[in-house]
């Protein structure tokens, strides 16, 4: 048949009859229901697992869509109100068969099969709202652009960052698979009822850049409740449970101090009676808790405490004088994050820490001032394509080293926030390949109230404050300085303290109606996962919008 203009208008006009007429008959949607997508693991996805729970104690029916793997956080376990749908991955021995340039492809068609699969299918009624990550981005935006079309959900883009630049990592700036993606993500990114940014400087470089159309909110990363200091008791506890792991680790024996469970971990220890405290002066504080560590630090770490027949629930649990600093850093083990800068700093660290102790040795009996730094135990969590790579690096170089161990472990969800409330310090190597997104695991350190030494990058500044809530450096040897400063004279680490001080003052200001405003030099304001959501997301999916409030989330 000749394409004739007739023809042409023929088809056309057709097409949208067609179109008008099933679109009345199509199936309305479901009030009060989401779909929350994710393209990879949802134990993985902490933002998109607090979407979920956050949608599901607002009494949404909550589907969440992605990869099994990791466990879920508890509290999304427990929902009522969640449903999960796994995706299915096509059949491994496809990968092992075929080269990349065949499989690749194939693995797209797969991805998009069962996302519209779930999505049409298995969820009898559209939703109301589809909440979809980015990145991944491909095929994730061009699926959802067409649910959107035939079910007329209503779409929002969580912008965690931007899917080319991730790419262009590997493959540079100019590499043609780069332009396409980058076309790809601004074609089916730029319309959505809502976008929401995890950075002011994302949501003014994609405005600017893709002229984005709906909704636009930031909505900066904060942890839920769950994250927040350990207690002793906490601490010792999780330590008990990863006795198992860490005697595994060859590296730590005969590092940490001696223990015997459940009296003692390498971090606690048990005292049968209250000690005796009394009230002195400001001059004289640093001396009384030097003579209450010592006094304390007589008791026995490895056997059962002063009373042997008191219940074990009846004991007293301190931290141990004698503990090894804890540094904790999370890494995704990826090529934009540099562990190479961590491993060096503890180099220098391990060297200090040896030069210092020689020159305590030699000064004793005098009146010597020289600085002293603690045993530093660095425990990385994470996994990703190089953790092993320097892994074995770690093992090498630390079979030479006395003061310094690094080991990586894999935690449960519930103990993650755990280790973070016992660290003394944390590090994020986190460098964005956009230089528009915030490091997650810093904002969980925060929320455990736990001080970090961060690499610099562009928007930073809108999470760590330097000298307030943390440090910032650029090389390794900052690194190191920082580390050196901040826990010199461990336990007592006066420095570490300010820094840990500015939560108090931060979670006490929160709290406090009518506080007074401060200029973000001085100040910056915090609170948690739930307090941040309601005042953002929550006024969008539950209120119709005024003029005015659309103006505020648009401009």
């Amino acid at each position: 048949m000749p394409y004739t203009p007739v023809n042409v208008a023929i088809i056309l006009v057709s097409s949208w009859i067609v179109w008008r007429f099933w679109s009345f008959s199509r199936k309305r949607l479901a009030l009060r229901t989401v779909a929350i997508v994710v393209l990879g693991d949802i134990g993985r996805s902490p933002r998109m697992m607090y979407h979920a729970q956050s949608f599901a104690e607002n009494d949404f029916l909550t589907h969440v869509i992605g990869y099994g793997g990791s466990k879920p956080i508890p509290s999304l376990q427990r929902q009522s109100k969640v449903q999960t749908h796994h995706l299915t991955d096509p059949p491994k021995f496809l990968g092992s068969l075929l080269p990349f340039i065949l499989y690749g492809p194939i693995k797209v068609f797969h991805q998009i099969y069962t996302l519209l699969f779930v999505l049409l299918v298995r969820i009898a009624q559209p939703p109301e709202f589809i909440l979809v990550q980015n990145p991944p981005t491909i095929p994730t935006l061009a699926v959802i652009w067409l649910v959107e079309k035939i079910t007329g959900s209503k779409i929002i883009i969580d912008w965690h960052n931007l899917g080319y630049s991730i790419l262009a990592l590997r493959l540079g700036n100019e590499h043609p698979f780069v332009r396409i993606a980058t076309w790809f993500e601004a074609t089916f990114g730029k319309n959505a009822y809502a976008h929401l940014f995890v950075t002011n400087a994302m949501r003014h470089y994609l405005v600017q850049k893709w002229d984005l159309r709906g909704h636009k909110l930031v909505l900066h990363d904060r942890p839920p409740h769950r994250f927040r200091r350990s207690s002793s008791q906490e601490i010792h506890e999780l330590f008990v449970r990863l006795k198992p792991s860490l005697t595994l680790q060859v590296p730590l024996h005969d590092f940490l101090p001696e223990s015997s469970v459940p009296y003692s971990t390498p971090f606690t220890h048990t005292i049968s009676e209250l000690q005796p405290t009394s009230t002195v002066s400001s001059t004289a504080g640093s001396a009384a808790r030097r003579n209450s560590i010592e006094y304390r630090a007589k008791i026995s770490p490895t056997i059962p405490p002063i009373s042997a027949t008191a219940p074990y629930t009846e004991v007293q649990l301190r931290l141990r004088p004698d503990r090894p600093a804890l540094l904790v850093s999370s890494t995704s083990w990826t090529p934009d994050e540099d562990f190479g800068i961590l491993l060096e700093a503890i180099q220098v660290y391990e060297m200090r820490a040896r030069e210092l102790s020689i020159l305590r040795d030699s000064t004793k009996g005098e009146q010597s001032r020289v600085a002293s730094l603690p045993k530093l135990l660095v425990i990385i969590t994470g996994r990703g394509p190089l953790r092993e790579r320097y892994m074995k690096e770690v093992t090498k170089l630390q079979k030479q080293w006395e003061w310094v161990r690094c080991v990586s472990l894999w935690l449960e969800p519930e103990d993650y926030p755990t280790l973070l409330g016992s660290a003394d310090l944390g590090v994020s190597l986190h460098s964005s390949s956009s230089g528009l997104d915030l490091p997650m695991k810093v904002v969980d350190m925060f929320g455990c109230g736990l001080p970090v030494c961060a690499l610099d990058f562009t928007c930073l500044h809108e999470l760590v404050k330097d000298g307030l809530n943390g440090r910032v450096f650029k090389t390794s040897s900052q690194l190191a300085e920082q580390l050196e400063y901040l826990l010199s004279g461990f336990p007592e680490t006066p420095h570490l303290h300010d820094l840990r001080a500015s939560f108090s003052r931060t979670y006490k200001r929160h709290s406090t109606e009518h506080a007074p405003c401060q200029s973000l030099d001085q100040e910056w304001t915090w609170g948690t996962w739930d307090e941040n959501w309601n005042r953002t997301v929550k006024r969008l999916i539950l209120s119709e919008l005024s003029p005015t409030h659309s103006h505020i989330m648009d401009s």
